[in-house]
């Protein structure tokens, strides 16, 4: 372009210069570029994908009967951080299951957003053929995955555990659960990486399906005062009472011979 010539009309530029405009991100150009006819489809969804565009954009953007039809349109303006809220809300309510989790695992999406679609995840789950389940054993998010554990099919119970996005504070949350069928119980004591948290072999010590023999490998491990605090719960099945008063005796003792 000659030194002297104008810029061109984002509102009439042809597609080629168009899609340079859209390049550069101008906020004024980027809302006078929706009204040209060149921005199909296709240069709309890469104009999408920029996560600095305005709110503004977003909400014309929704407002296209044209465009707002579009499920890949949808999509991105549910998992995008400037899409004003209520339009947020209730393009993620028009989601796929899998697009669901894609958007409850974006950091950058509104959380209130992310935690509508693990709601909505959370909410099919019991309909979902067994193919599904485990998929989403292995990818879902830390609340899917504690629920698809408590339903304790066999196939998804060791993907669940390699869950990447499971926590210890989630494990914990389901194993207060008393009616946690006796699998799920037994395959989070057996499991190496998760028997090893503190907060887990409590809430495994307390539940009342854990196999014996692996609580009594945990009580070693247990600070004094949390074997105290688990004596004192009613909830303790009468076979364990017995032994962690044993550990509790046995360690006071040892802590009065060191005494000067």
């Amino acid at each position: 372009m000659p030194a002297h010539a104008s810029p061109p009309d984002p509102r009439t530029a042809p597609r080629a210069e168009l899609e340079h405009l859209l390049g550069l991100g101008d906020p004024d150009v980027l809302l006078e570029a929706l009204e040209n006819h060149a921005l199909d489809e296709a240069l709309l969804l890469r104009l999408l994908e920029r996560k600095d565009l305005p709110a503004e954009l977003l909400k014309r953007v929704s407002r296209r009967a044209e465009w707002i039809r579009s499920y890949a349109v949808k999509l991105r303006l549910a998992r995008h951080p400037h899409t004003p809220r209520l339009i947020a809300l209730a393009t993620v309510r028009q989601l796929f299951l899998f697009d669901l989790v894609k958007v409850s695992l974006l950091p950058s999406t509104l959380a209130e957003v992310r935690r509508v679609a693990e709601d909505l995840v959370l909410a099919r789950i019991t309909l979902l053929p067994l193919g599904q389940k485990i998929s989403l054993a292995k990818q879902g998010p830390a609340r899917v995955v504690a629920a698809l554990l408590a339903e304790g099919l066999p196939s998804v119970i060791g993907p669940g555990l390699e869950n990447a996005h499971l926590n210890e504070a989630q494990l914990t949350r389901l194993l207060a659960h008393s009616h946690l069928p006796p699998r799920v119980v037994g395959a989070i004591a057996e499991h190496p990486r998760w028997s090893s948290y503190p907060r887990v072999r409590i809430a495994l010590v307390r539940h009342q399906h854990t196999p014996l023999a692996r609580v009594m490998a945990f009580l070693p491990d247990i600070a004094l005062a949390d074997l105290r605090d688990l004596l004192q719960l009613s909830t303790v099945r009468a076979d364990l009472r017995t032994y962690l008063a044993h550990e509790v005796a046995r360690r006071s003792s040892a802590g009065r011979k060191r005494s000067p």
